[in-house]
């Protein structure tokens, strides 16, 4: 199952789910983004780079792990980091496809399922843990993915 046919299709696509935040110098050789936003630093597996420091809306999209993820009742907004380049959390459905979701977790979040369609609408919540590696992608002034 693919979630993406390219960088700048995925990134264009969701462009309106981007989160805004602050992108941090990399290590030389680092396949990890450090993005400051809404209050954390999330570790992305930079799929636009490189990058110097800067404000910036980027694309973070997990793949969910389906063993730890559903549907809830309505409730917060949280987010945590896990392990390396992962997160846990739990948001409200902004928009959904058959395997995505715009999710807000106090941060916009695309989330994917490579297992089967996620049957979520609009409005609904979900508590959701992701596979690392996240991934980052940063979008231009035009909303476009920065080459």
């Amino acid at each position: 199952m693919t979630l993406e046919h390219s960088e700048t299709d995925f990134a264009e696509r969701y462009a309106d789910y981007a989160a805004q935040g602050w992108l941090w110098p990399q290590v030389e050789g680092s396949p990890l983004l450090e993005f400051e936003c809404g209050g954390h630093v999330l570790y992305l597996l930079d799929r636009c780079g490189p990058y110097h420091p800067r404000e910036a809306r980027v694309v973070v999209h997990g793949v969910l792990d389906m063993t730890r993820s559903a549907p809830v009742p309505p409730g917060q907004r949280w987010l945590e980091s896990h392990r390396i380049s992962g997160v846990c959390g739990c948001g409200e459905v902004l928009a959904a496809w058959p395997r995505l979701v715009a999710v807000d977790a106090g941060v916009p979040l695309v989330l994917g399922s490579l297992d089967s369609p996620l049957g979520l609408r609009p409005g609904d919540w979900l508590e959701f843990v992701t596979q690392p590696p996240l991934h980052g992608f940063v979008l231009g002034k035009s909303g476009a993915p920065e080459t």
